[in-house]
């Protein structure tokens, strides 16, 4: 029973520094934009030619 003298203490502290760096985060904007980090993730970045010749389907994907 005497480690809990120590346990109690410590996990209190690593509780109260966890909040600390949540509310760190919140105040600095980590969850301002929940939604774009996910559609950065599927958009395509190449721009596809408005002028391609006659029988090309894309800078990936060949004909047979």
């Amino acid at each position: 029973m005497e480690v809990l003298v120590f346990l109690v203490p410590l996990a209190l502290t690593l509780g109260a520094l966890g909040l600390a760096g949540f509310l760190w985060s919140l105040k600095n904007g980590q969850y301002d934009d929940l939604e774009g980090a996910g559609w950065r993730a599927i958009a395509d970045d190449e721009p596809v030619a408005q002028n391609s010749p006659p029988g090309r389907l894309g800078p990936d994907i060949r004909a047979p």
